[in-house]
């Protein structure tokens, strides 16, 4: 089921109050779990109104940083601090009901045997039946489920009852909403029109949105801004052109983008890679480098590029397709993503070229690898 936002919102906006946006701050957060450490020195903050995703491999301490922020687990160190008010830190420690934040889980978490408007006004205790379930009615309205009231979640499709769960954890009014993986038990066929009517929702309440995901693609599309974790550390934060434009390292390039990567010394100020010859001004001769270049940064034509190349497979994927490149000088084959209708279709002899700002060079860590 979909329903058109705009509409949505101005039959909405009476009806169901907005939440009073939340700056929530993590200072230096650390966090262990059976003696390993899972958070590592994370300082990282949400912005009132802002949607902001953590994006990261299982593992990397996504879902643990949302359970802190919640009041779920507890820090071994650091701060969380929201509106400027300590939350949780080394003399203080308020419970989840009084945080003001909202809480979404991946699995939706419906109670089976509540009406979904049960299920909406549940967490309302603070207020009277009556206003309870005006407040439930509201939020339902909200994501377009107001009919769907007197139902049992077994009744709704998947995409329905993400939309339950998202209208009880907005029906507070939360000043931060947290939402695990929200989107990972859906259809692929629904993710886009659910993220896009979810989004739409959330910038109607105003709430502050931190949103776990490992899907990259998901990130860019709903994110303000992305805080990039690996190993419970945060790599990178920033809008998602930042992090696709000027990744940190080779971790960060290769996780929002399919990569050839290849390793390289710096001399005279330049490195020489298979796909050509890129400047690395501000790294010393000798310096080992890691040299990434997109999939889609590799441009194939017939003749006319200035490396010589012969395709060991294509593979149609609609519009695209898929190439791998036999180069000299490098044993691996080059890969490249190309628009399908590009080459003919039984040349095996191309040539290739990459612009010089498409090769991205990073230092690496270890310089004895």
């Amino acid at each position: 089921m979909t329903f058109d936002s705009q509409s949505q919102g101005r039959q909405t906006s009476r009806a169901a109050g907005v939440s009073f946006a939340s700056r929530l701050t993590f200072e230096d957060i650390h966090h262990s779990y059976h003696g390993k450490e899972t958070i590592r020195g994370i300082s990282l903050t949400a912005e009132p109104g802002e949607v902001l995703c953590l994006l990261g491999p299982s593992g990397s301490g996504k879902t643990t940083l949302l359970r802190i922020a919640a009041g779920i687990e507890v820090q071994s160190r650091g701060r969380v601090v929201i509106d400027g008010r300590e939350a949780a830190g080394p003399s203080v420690f308020l419970p989840p009901e009084k945080r003001g934040i909202g809480l979404m889980f991946q699995d939706f978490a419906l109670f089976p045997h509540m009406t979904v408007l049960d299920n909406v006004r549940f967490g309302l205790t603070a207020l009277t039946a009556h206003e309870a379930a005006a407040a439930a009615r509201a939020a339902l309205e909200r994501v377009g489920l107001a009919h769907y009231a007197g139902k049992y979640p077994h009744a709704l499709s998947g995409g329905e009852q993400q939309r339950v769960a998202l209208a009880r954890a907005l029906a507070p009014r939360p000043g931060v909403l947290l939402m695990d993986e929200p989107f990972s038990g859906l259809d692929s066929r629904l993710k886009d029109t659910i993220r896009a009517d979810t989004l739409a929702i959330l910038r109607e309440s105003r709430a502050t949105a931190i949103v776990v995901t490992h899907d990259a693609e998901e990130a860019m599309r709903m994110a303000d801004r992305i805080a990039l974790l690996r190993d419970g550390r945060l790599v990178q934060a920033g809008s998602a052109e930042e992090l696709y434009q000027a990744p940190r390292d080779l971790f960060a390039a290769a996780f929002f983008s399919e990569i050839n990567e290849f390793s390289g010394i710096v001399s005279g100020g330049r490195v020489e890679t298979p796909l050509g010859i890129v400047p690395a001004h501000d790294l010393s001769d000798g310096s080992k480098v890691s040299v990434a270049v997109r999939l889609s940064d590799v441009r194939v034509m017939p003749q006319g590029g200035s490396i010589e190349a012969r395709i060991r497979s294509r593979r149609f994927l609609g519009v695209v397709e898929l190439l791998n490149l036999a180069v000299s000088g490098r044993e691996e084959p080059v890969r490249a993503r190309i628009r399908a209708d590009l080459l003919p279709p039984h040349i095996s002899d191309v040539t290739l070229s990459v612009a010089p700002q498409d090769i991205l060079v990073f230092e690496k860590a270890d310089q004895t690898a």
